[in-house]
């Protein structure tokens, strides 16, 4: 068997003001072939779990370029259009293969393209043809269109949110496509449109317990070999966003529509359950400073990189400031140009700085003061799981009792490790400002006393009742009360 893989990935927040050109995929992630590292990355854990698998089968596998840009707004057309024609090129010099398996985000959008994954995975399928075998793992922060459903044999999507397992769902693509190539299964994808939009974390109910049936489900039943929930992605104004569900059966497309359409209606049944409770930034400091263990975690939950945003919110390090709060810790605030000038300093140095609030409305005003400058670090970086996530230059300045992270690029916080690599203890403070929506999670809530998820500011569309959408469809919850007339329903058959 011949195989090619390759990846393509970023994620499109379209009201971000940040746009994403090729520099920014070279920045965050650009292997081109043979190149991808042992270590797998959010998107690409389908090039280094092929390897093992295909080394196993002893089959080729042909790797094309992986590419991923950290969240942000539109993506440079010059950009997409040349790594897609990279990607292709690669595949066309492949040819013939037996499977091409994918590694994609799944929400990317790009001047021109308001579907580049639809675009890419179309363009692949005209290369290789009707009969063979094409797949992708997916993030459930993506958009499932039907150009993208039409063009590939099946998807298989995180389960987790945060993300932890994407190395997993990568294994169950491939174990998926070995048993399609060696005919002990014929794949058939059902989807259903749940209709609505909504935050799905899996550390808490009632998310947990229903991606936990999932796997009961998957487990159980030999027919069903894939069972996924796209959450969708609020922030991409596009016309197909929203939450669906996914069934991979084996041969079973009326099974699949069953399950689809069962599991998507309870997840609509339960709308506006899922999200973790929010607070505003007094609320979050006044909880945080009655609790007299540490350290509390606060999650700028909204003014988070891996939502697209800056990362340079200043609302709440304000609101601290403001109080005279200390033994804080705040990682990250993302400020390039605050970073050069705290590396020409050098470590020791007392400067003013102007820092923070420069991106968009909505993030606070830019701090002014008087700051020490603790440590400074060239490609620093932190740990995201069996994976690293890079941060550029970065500089650790305190001010007024408060220590914070200044990095220049922008990434969410994933990870304690992002505080140690500026030689800050986060075990030793009472409060840790992280920027974050639940990606955090998993790291922090191990360290953590308590974990507060805080809305301040606007960085973030996150209300979609009242965002302002160009493109998304009004017949969707929460902008529509009943988008499937289900009240209207229960009346006519009554």
């Amino acid at each position: 068997m011949r195989l090619f893989t390759a990846a393509l990935a970023t994620e499109t927040n379209t009201f971000a003001p940040i746009c994403i050109d090729r520099r920014a995929f070279e920045e965050s992630l650009y292997a081109p072939p043979g190149q991808h590292p042992e270590t797998p990355t959010l998107c690409t854990a389908p090039i280094t779990v092929g390897r093992k698998v295909c080394a196993d089968k002893g089959w080729t596998l042909i790797e094309g370029t992986a590419a991923w840009a950290d969240p942000a707004g539109l993506v440079n057309r010059q950009a997409y259009e040349s790594l897609r024609d990279e990607i292709l090129d690669q595949l066309q010099a492949a040819m013939p293969v037996d499977g091409v398996v994918m590694g994609l985000h799944g929400a990317m959008v790009a001047d021109g393209y308001l579907d580049p994954e639809g675009d890419l995975l179309t363009r692949i399928r005209e290369i290789v043809g009707p009969d063979i075998l094409v797949c992708a793992e997916i993030d459930p922060h993506s958009h499932l269109t039907a150009m993208r459903v039409a063009a590939v044999d099946f998807f298989v999507v995180f389960k987790e949110f945060p993300h932890t397992d994407f190395v997993d769902r990568a294994e169950d693509l491939w174990r998926i496509a070995v048993d399609t190539l060696e005919g002990r299964v014929t794949p058939v994808m059902s989807v259903f449109d749940c209709r609505m939009i909504d935050v799905f974390p899996t550390s808490r109910e009632p998310m947990r317990s229903f991606v936990d049936r999932l796997m009961r489900m998957e487990a159980d039943d030999p027919e069903i070999l894939s069972l996924s929930v796209i959450h969708g992605f609020m922030a991409g104004d596009v016309p197909e966003m929203g939450t669906k569900t996914i069934a991979i059966t084996d041969g079973q497309p009326e099974k699949g529509e069953r399950l689809t359409r069962q599991l998507g209606l309870e997840l609509f049944s339960k709308r506006g359950t899922f999200m973790m409770p929010q607070i505003d930034e007094a609320e979050a400091i006044d909880r945080a400073l009655a609790n007299p263990r540490g350290p509390v975690v606060i999650a700028d939950m909204w003014d988070n990189p891996g939502g697209g945003t800056a990362g340079d919110a200043t609302v709440i390090l304000a609101a601290l400031l403001a109080r005279g709060v200390g033994n804080v810790a705040i990682g990250m605030i993302w400020d390039p140009i605050a970073v050069q000038i705290c590396l020409a300093a050098g470590t020791g140095a007392e400067i003013p700085l102007r820092f923070g609030a420069k991106s968009a409305p909505g993030t606070g005003s830019p701090i002014d003061g008087r700051v020490t400058v603790r440590r400074v670090v060239r490609n620093a970086e932190m740990r995201f799981g069996e994976s690293v996530a890079p941060f550029g230059d970065a500089a650790h300045i305190h001010l007024d009792g408060i220590d914070i992270v200044l990095s220049s690029v922008r990434v969410q916080s994933y990870d304690p490790s992002l505080f140690t690599a500026l030689g800050i203890d986060p075990s030793e403070k009472h409060i840790l400002v992280i920027k974050s929506t639940n990606h955090f999670y998993a790291a922090f809530s191990k360290i953590a006393s308590e974990i507060l998820y805080c809305s301040a500011g606007s960085p973030y569309p996150n209300n979609p009742a009242k965002t302002a959408y160009r493109r998304a469809s009004r017949e969707i919850w929460p902008i529509a009360e009943d988008p499937h007339r289900l009240v209207t329903l229960a009346l006519d058959e009554g």
